[in-house]
């Protein structure tokens, strides 16, 4: 007998038919059963395979902690149980791709949040407690980090896309506009998590003129490969290896993002040209940042591999 009260669940949806084979679709399913943690399984039903959501958002239980952060090597460069901001603000990235960004789960991701932020509001990239586990080189543990953009930005961001109001926002709010507006760019990795909150900032025309001041500074100093037949025109940052050298689907991931209007509509067409051809043998696509451990490369592909695919398909892009 069913218990009195239970909640019913959710009609399953249709599922799509199966991709051609052989298709970039196939191919990238096939690579996500055959390498991709759980947790990236749920998410490539959800997105391509018309699962729901609530398996995803359980796979994500799995790494939240009692804290109301995230840990347990969710983002594959820190490894260790411990919530870090990398690991919520990843977190807060699958809830709001499934439509889960809200309720007591985000309150306490808050909570979290406020706990470890610095003096001026904002999150630090690594906190202190990563200290004794394995991370990767090119993000060392510091007893007193600074907060930092590349963090605060992409959680401030997706905070206000959802509408969700806490405390701890004003004062980051504040920190991301401050950071934003006199960023004098030369990191793209930087220039992304200011895209990430000027796209979500809840005032439109101080967003606009932000995102047409980085635009104009991301062009003069070739930050974006134009042209991928001629990857010496845009050299790597100061810092960089070659291969994570920016294109300019990596700044707009879709063509609502204010990063759009940065490119003309050629280069935005062999930007995706460039990413489409990326797609391996193997059916995934490659990790275009420092590789210092297997596992952490292996966990990120198929992470990397959902994104170029959401990205081709919100450009019109056929997958198969």
């Amino acid at each position: 007998m069913a218990e009195t009260g239970a909640s019913p669940l959710p009609p399953t949806p249709p599922t799509p038919p199966a991709p051609p084979a052989h298709s970039p679709l196939a191919r990238a399913e096939h690579f996500v059963w055959v390498t991709a943690r759980v947790l990236e399984q749920r998410l490539f039903a959800y997105h391509f395979r018309g699962g729901h959501a609530g398996p995803v958002e359980t796979a994500l239980d799995a790494y939240r902690n009692e804290d109301g952060g995230y840990g347990h090597a969710l983002e594959p460069d820190l490894r260790g149980p411990v919530s870090q901001p990398l690991h919520t603000a990843h977190a807060l990235r699958v809830l709001n791709a499934v439509g889960g960004c809200g309720g007591q789960r985000v309150e306490r991701m808050c909570r979290y949040l406020t706990s470890v932020s610095t003096p001026d509001g904002a999150l630090p990239t690594v906190h202190p407690s990563l200290r004794g586990y394995p991370a990767a080189p090119f993000v060392p543990v510091v007893d007193d980090p600074p907060g930092e953009l590349l963090v605060t930005g992409p959680v401030v961001g997706l905070l206000h896309r959802n509408e969700v109001w806490h405390a701890w926002l004003f004062r980051a709010t504040d920190f991301c506009w401050q950071a934003a507006e006199s960023l004098g760019v030369w990191r793209p990795d930087e220039v992304e998590a200011a895209v990430a909150f000027l796209d979500a900032a809840p005032d439109r025309p101080r967003a606009e003129a932000a995102a047409d001041r980085l635009g104009r500074l991301v062009r003069e100093q070739r930050l974006a490969v134009l042209d991928p037949g001629d990857l010496d025109a845009s050299p790597a940052s100061p810092g960089h290896a070659r291969s994570e050298q920016r294109f300019p689907h990596d700044y707009a991931r879709n063509p609502h993002s204010l990063a759009r209007a940065w490119f003309t509509d050629g280069e935005m067409t062999r930007s995706l040209d460039f990413l489409a051809a990326e797609q391996e043998a193997d059916g995934g696509w490659p990790v275009r940042r420092g590789r210092w451990a297997p596992s952490p490369t292996l966990e990120a592909r198929p992470r990397v591999t959902l994104e170029a695919l959401r990205t081709l398909r919100a450009y019109g892009r056929s997958l198969g």
